[in-house]
């Protein structure tokens, strides 16, 4: 089984689907340690389990963790969850978004 390239931990939020899932995936391939973030738990799952397992570790380099980026209390267990599980955190894509009824211009 290969190993893996290097031992960075990622953290993607709107993991769930698009760009953000994406991503996650393309960082989890490479070698990378990854916390998928993301309203919905399932798609989250989904996202993970696409990956596959190509260095026979993904439960430790995968991490789910359901997070609402307008509620700060979830944004700080966000947080939280990496640290405990990865002890640090070296790249952040903030991927999430709020958005507003578009306006006339």
């Amino acid at each position: 089984m290969p190993t893996p390239p290097h031992d960075r931990v990622a953290l993607i939020t709107g993991a769930g689907s698009g760009i953000g899932r994406a991503t996650a995936q393309a960082l989890l391939a490479d070698g990378w340690r990854v916390a998928f973030s993301g309203r919905r738990a399932d798609a989250l799952a989904e996202s993970i389990a696409q990956c596959g397992d190509p260095f026979g570790d993904i439960a430790t380099r995968a991490l789910a963790v359901p997070c609402d980026i307008t509620q700060a209390g979830s944004v700080t267990a966000l947080f939280a969850a990496v640290q405990q599980r990865f002890g640090r955190l070296d790249f952040l894509f903030n991927n999430a978004g709020g958005f507003t009824p578009g306006v006339a211009l």
